[in-house]
């Protein structure tokens, strides 16, 4: 659609709230300066799509409400029908983390929700993998080239003998050496590669490649009593770079013929470990994708299933609403807890939470960080937050969780990956080519028009309710059903069909020495 037919086209609003003093217009590719809606409001200059217009007139310095949330101040008197672009805005600042109110609105139990089932391969420790993959693990980021070269041979001559397994990952990272091993913030990045190997998806065939001198010493990367699962490779017992590489596919080829064996069976979906983000997020993220996400969200948690939500400071911004939601005490001080943690990690760096919001972010219509977390918790649905992971905590519990992570695509998922996250739902309203190689992810487009566009990278369009063709409730439901024909291999997502995957991406505040 072009430019002079959108702008025959009806033009459209949606404000949220009653509250509301601004709304987003809707149409493809923004309204011209005079385009009149339905209610007799009449723009003054073009707004681009997925930007706001001032519905009354705002005097300066009075709040600018969007979600029924006050997101800024006008810094200067706004007219009804006027474009409330960033630059008009001021942006309050965060929520006070001691004055907030912990569980005084948990949501009641939804009803369970029985029957559902998705084709997944059972570990022995009861978790359940939506994929069936050898994942190779380093301790140190020397042995990279090795590793990949391993890999690249461990695909070519060994990986098709046995076809029961989907693929060989290697789990490598710029950690390891050169690092504060022992300084207190080095438990993140520890934690995380060990829970990493524990994934579901690598049906707990450990391997781990060492060089042999690092100071995070591999020993640390194998649970307890695992004694054959390290390759190092100043073993003196090794002539050469030939023979390291015999001894990795040798090793791989071990826990090949094991993870063949494993074939998908029936499992119930409370089995499944579901990671939300979002990413490349657009006005329209907190009104079509995120509210179908969180409505899927409450299915999941209403069938047993265990469901996480990150990305502190996309959520810093609306810490009010989730402390509410905590299911008690304890949980509501630990999200107040992650959200004080990174307030001074990112004092510390000379940042604050505003630094989050990208240049896409703006130009689809996002003005700072206040408006896009309250669009991003809409993802978490409506049901009572019950844990809070630390970052790359192993989660031992249903229901929805919080797992603390910075909003970087790649390090949340990597995070989320080690919290045991067995598939992710990805929304985006600029678009983003991202996927992860460990697990399958779902990528959710906010708009119909870049569904149209990327027909060959979205999987999954929830456009239409902006447009009225569909409600929030149906596209939930659809998106839920995916889900599950995702974790059972009958539908693959675009990422995995084309093969693009992110690399892994360790979240390390410790220092470096």
């Amino acid at each position: 659609m072009d430019q002079d037919v959108a702008a025959k086209e009806q033009p459209r609003y949606i404000k949220l709230n009653a509250r509301d003093n601004v709304a987003i217009v809707v149409n493809d590719f923004g309204l011209p300066a005079g385009s009149r809606f339905a209610c007799g409001l009449t723009l003054r200059a073009f707004v681009p799509q997925g930007h706001k217009t001032a519905l009354v007139d705002i005097a300066q310095d009075q709040p600018i409400i969007r979600y029924g949330e006050v997101i800024g101040y006008a810094l200067s008197p706004i007219l009804a029908g006027e474009w409330v672009d960033e630059a008009r805005i001021r942006m309050p600042e965060a929520p006070a983390l001691d004055k907030l109110e912990i569980s005084t609105a948990v949501p009641a139990p939804l009803p369970p929700l029985e029957g559902f089932t998705f084709e997944g391969f059972r570990n022995s420790d009861g978790s359940v993998g939506t994929k069936n993959i050898l994942g190779i693990s380093s301790s140190v980021q020397c042995v990279k080239g090795t590793m990949e070269y391993a890999v690249k041979r461990i695909r070519t001559e060994l990986l098709p003998k046995y076809p029961n397994v989907d693929d060989v990952v290697p789990l490598t990272h710029a950690y390891g050496c050169g690092v504060a091993i022992n300084a207190p913030d080095a438990v993140v990045p520890i934690r995380t590669l060990q829970n990493l190997a524990l994934n579901p998806n690598f049906g707990g065939e450990i391997l781990v490649i060492s060089l042999g001198c690092e100071k995070l010493a591999p020993e640390r990367l194998v649970p307890e009593g695992v004694s054959d699962a390290i390759v190092r490779m100043q073993d003196e017992a090794f002539d050469g770079f030939g023979a390291i590489v015999d001894a990795i596919m040798t090793q791989a080829e071990a826990r090949l013929k094991i993870l063949n064996k494993r074939t998908r069976e029936t499992c119930p979906a409370a089995d499944l470990v579901i990671g939300l983000q979002c990413g490349g997020s657009d006005a329209f993220s907190g009104v079509t994708a995120n509210p179908a996400l969180g409505f899927a969200a409450d299915l999941l948690v209403r069938a047993g299933a265990t469901v996480m939500f990150s990305e502190v400071t996309e959520v810093r911004d609306a810490i009010q609403l989730l402390t509410r939601r905590a299911i008690n005490e304890d949980v509501g001080r630990a999200l107040v807890r992650e959200m004080a943690w990174y307030d001074s990690y990112l004092a510390r760096g000379g940042a604050d939470r505003s630094a989050n919001t990208t240049p896409g972010n703006k130009k689809g219509g996002l003005a700072n960080i206040v408006e896009k977390s309250l669009g991003s918790i809409v993802k978490s649905g409506s049901s009572a937050i019950t844990g809070v992971l630390s970052p790359g905590q192993k989660a031992t519990q249903k229901g929805m969780l919080f797992a603390a992570t910075p909003a970087s695509d790649f390090i949340c998922g990597t995070l989320q990956l080690a919290s045991g996250m067995t598939l992710q739902v990805f929304t985006t309203g600029r678009g983003t080519p991202y996927g992860l190689a460990a697990a399958p992810v779902i990528k959710v487009a906010t708009r119909s028009e870049l569904a149209r566009r990327w027909k060959d990278l979205i999987d999954f369009d929830a456009g239409g309710i902006a447009t009225g063709e569909k409600t929030i409730e149906e596209t939930g439901w659809d998106l839920f059903h995916l889900i599950l024909d995702v974790a059972s291999g009958r539908t693959k997502p675009w990422s995995d069909r084309w093969g693009i995957h992110n690399d892994l991406t360790l979240f390390n505040p410790a220092p470096v020495t």
